[in-house]
């Protein structure tokens, strides 16, 4: 059973949130909370396996109760939702450890797989709000002709690894990344789990912010 936690100031969005969950044999909603820090605190008392994060509220935003619930220590996950207008926030919630996004507008069988799949451990980026992010990230790249700071900690990766993990930061899958670097789906998943390690990262979506920020892709590549 993956239990949720709702984080948003609209109570009727919760609502409607509930209704999908609640439909769902494997998915149970644990709790409810309309702002940021109730959030903190009920995910420290209930100890969800996901939370679904609101950005904008009262008290505490979503970014900061993304950071404060990570910083806990928790296995909890946590799924931010935005809108469109919302997309300036993303990559700092990225930052702040939550394990993927969701535009709010998904239809219902986008935000179940959403949930298992973060539940699952793996992570989430809404494809057509990854693009604005990206473009929005473009002015913070860093010059490709001065090595980053954040590059010296690839310097721990083999020469395969750095391979499995440009195309991991790129969005493939353990499957396509096994066919283009002809090995087995298995010998991906042990790499990427060494990656992951290695780089002290808690999932997929941090390894696509050290991509960028290392400057081992670049918006396009």
């Amino acid at each position: 059973m993956i239990r949720v936690l709702l984080v948003d100031d609209q109570s009727l969005l919760r609502m409607g949130f509930r209704l999908i969950l609640d439909a769902e044999p494997d998915i149970e909603v644990v709790g409810e909370a309309g702002d940021g820090a109730t959030g903190v605190g009920m995910a420290g008392a209930l100890h969800p396996d996901v939370v679904l994060m609101d950005v904008r509220m009262p008290s505490m935003d979503g970014i900061q109760a993304t950071g404060a619930i990570v910083a806990g220590g928790s296995a909890t996950k946590v799924l931010i939702l935005t809108t469109f207008d919302l997309d300036q926030y993303v990559f700092a919630g990225l930052q702040a450890g939550a394990s993927g996004f969701l535009l709010k507008d998904a239809p219902p069988a986008e935000l179940l797989a959403a949930i298992r799949t973060v539940a699952g451990g793996e992570a989430v980026l809404a494809p057509t709000a990854t693009r604005r992010l990206i473009d929005q990230f473009v002015p913070l790249m860093p010059d490709p002709n001065q090595r980053s700071p954040r590059e010296d900690v690839l310097d721990e990766l083999t020469d395969r690894e750095r391979s499995v993990f440009g195309l991991l930061a790129a969005g493939r899958s353990n499957r396509e990344i096994a066919t283009e670097l002809h090995v087995s789906e298995g010998t991906v998943k042990i790499h990427v789990g060494r990656i992951l390690a290695k780089l002290d990262l808690r999932d997929r979506v941090q390894a696509v912010v050290l991509a960028y920020e290392s400057g081992l892709i670049t918006p396009g590549s």
